[in-house]
C-alpha cells in the first residue's frame, strides 16, 4: 500500500504503513494472556495448590485482558484506514467515495474500542450503530481486487515505454 500510495503523498503513505504495523506487536504480546489462560487451566506444577475455582476466576481474568487487549489492537487497526482513506480520496486513480467509506471505517474501529474500553455499558449500542460504516475495508479490497489500481505516473511511463519485440 505504501508504494501504490507514495506518490500521492509520501509522508501520510508512511504514517498509513507505520499505524498498519503498530497493531502486530500488540497482539502478539496480548497473546500471552491466552497462554496464560491455557497454563492456569491445566493446573501442573505450582498451579496445583491453587483450587479449581480459583485457577477458574484467574483464568477469566486472563481472557477479559486478551478481550481488551484486541480493543487496544482495534484502535490501530482503525486509524492506519484514515491516512489511507486521505490517500484514496486524494489518489485520482481510486474513486473518491472509497477514501470516504475507509475513514468512516476508521472512525467505527475507533468508536467500538472506545465504547468497549471506556463505556463499556454502551458497547453494544455502538456496535449497531457503527455496523453499517464497518464496510468500506471490504469494498476497497473488492475494488483493488476487480478493478485493480494504476498510479497516474505508472500509467504514464507505461505508455511511454517503446514496446520490445523478442
Amino acid at each position: 500500500m505504501y508504494e501504490l500510495f507514495k506518490g500521492v503523498s509520501r509522508q501520510r503513505a508512511l504514517i498509513m504503513a507505520t499505524l498498519a504495523i503498530a497493531p502486530i506487536p500488540i497482539a502478539f504480546l496480548n497473546e500471552l494472556n491466552s497462554i496464560a489462560t491455557l497454563v492456569l487451566l491445566h493446573g501442573e506444577g505450582y498451579f496445583a495448590s491453587i483450587e479449581r475455582p480459583e485457577r477458574g476466576a484467574l483464568a477469566m481474568l486472563f481472557i477479559k485482558l486478551h478481550g481488551y487487549g484486541l480493543d487496544i489492537s482495534a484502535v490501530f487497526w482503525g486509524l492506519w484506514l484514515f491516512p489511507l482513506g486521505l490517500l484514496v480520496y486524494r489518489s485520482g486513480f481510486v474513486p473518491r467515495f472509497l477514501g470516504i467509506l475507509l475513514i468512516a471505517n476508521c472512525l467505527s474501529y475507533v468508536a467500538n474500542s472506545f465504547a468497549s474500553l471506556v463505556v463499556p455499558q454502551y458497547e453494544q449500542i455502538v456496535a449497531r450503530l457503527m455496523t453499517p460504516l464497518q464496510f468500506g475495508e471490504l469494498l476497497f479490497l473488492a475494488w483493488l481486487l476487480v478493478v485493480g489500481a494504476v498510479p497516474a505516473s505508472m500509467a504514464e511511463s507505461a505508455r511511454s515505454e517503446p514496446v520490445r519485440s523478442a
